[in-house]
């Protein structure tokens, strides 16, 4: 039987495991990111990953980083016959991509070579695209720049957010691992090359681009909410303090204020000028220090009113 190790840490590479252990191949180990502090009260959490392996017994391996010789012996000593890897959050040493005689093999949330890095699925829905998809693909110590083998589309709707087609794509993920594995270990797939020079790049989200630019147009913002909900969620600011925006919708036909400013103000939120005629009406937010919140609510107790400025 193939012996395998796994590789991943959120919540996207649980089904990729779930799939693999159902269909039936021998999971030998898996390496997931350390435990880390977690919430308000920093409570030291073990990754998703880690979770769903103890409960099927597999040993886990936490590396803070899997280049250190000491960490790496320990998986090297495995003796795998492949490895998987799904958002494991590591650039693998040469090393560790060479051992195994299958290779090692990565479940990536974009169509490559779009979209290589660790925030693909933020960005699909930030940059408006319709699609994206799922790409399994060979390892190579460079970021998603391996060999394909196998790829599926997902489309994207008006609706989803970073949470829903989270779930869309690991699901798809599993799916087309599941299809994959018997083909590659049998020695059926024919991989081919990345173009390079279509490559764009998904880096993890970085604190200034969580702030909405009330300047840009209604529907690059609409999708930068829905981009970053519900992580790290988006914000703007309100007399100073900052004013987390977890859900708003598109208002076509809105327009002549400075972008920023409180056009309408309605028993279920607001409305908010942008750089065009589609403005943002804010439907759920979060108050600096407090939950979140519907915006009906948030209006009972707040000076929001027509002219209001959001943004400094």
């Amino acid at each position: 039987m193939t012996k395998i190790v796994f590789m991943g840490t959120p919540d996207f590479s649980v089904p990729v495991l779930q799939q693999i252990l159902h269909d039936g191949y021998e999971v030998i180990g898996v390496v997931t990111q350390p435990d880390r502090p977690v919430g308000r009260k920093k409570i030291l959490t073990p990754p998703p990953v880690k979770v769903e392996a103890l409960k099927h017994g597999i040993p886990v391996f936490q590396p803070e980083k899997i280049r250190q010789e000491e960490e790496l012996e320990k998986i090297l000593s495995l003796n795998p016959d492949l490895i998987i890897t799904a958002a494991f959050g590591q650039i693998l040493p040469n090393k560790l991509l060479e051992a195994p005689k299958h290779g090692c093999i990565n479940v990536h949330a974009s169509l490559l070579p779009e979209l290589r890095g660790g925030a693909p699925i933020h960005y699909a829905i930030m940059q408006g695209k319709q699609k994206t998809g799922v790409t399994i693909m060979y390892m190579v110590e460079k970021l998603d720049a391996g060999d394909i083998l196998t790829s599926i589309e997902v489309p994207i709707t008006e609706d989803d957010n970073v949470g829903t087609l989270h779930v869309k794509l690991s699901t798809a993920g599993a799916k087309l691992l599941s299809e994959t594995l018997p083909l590659l270990l049998e020695g059926k797939l024919t991989p081919r090359q990345q173009n390079n020079a279509d490559a764009t790049f998904a880096s993890n989200i970085k604190r200034e681009q969580e702030k909405i630019d009330w300047a840009k147009t209604g529907e690059e913002i609409y999708n930068h909410i829905r981009g970053l909900n519900p992580w790290p969620v988006a914000f703007t600011t309100l007399n100073g303090q900052v004013l987390k925006i977890w859900r708003a919708r598109k208002v076509a036909g809105l327009m002549g204020a400075l972008p920023g400013t409180v056009m309408k103000v309605e028993p279920d939120g607001f409305t908010v000028s942008t750089g065009n005629e589609t403005a943002i009406h804010i439907i759920e937010l979060q108050p600096s220090g407090k939950t979140k919140m519907m915006s009906e609510q948030f209006l009972r107790g707040s000076k929001i009113s027509i002219g209001t400025k959001l943004g400094d």
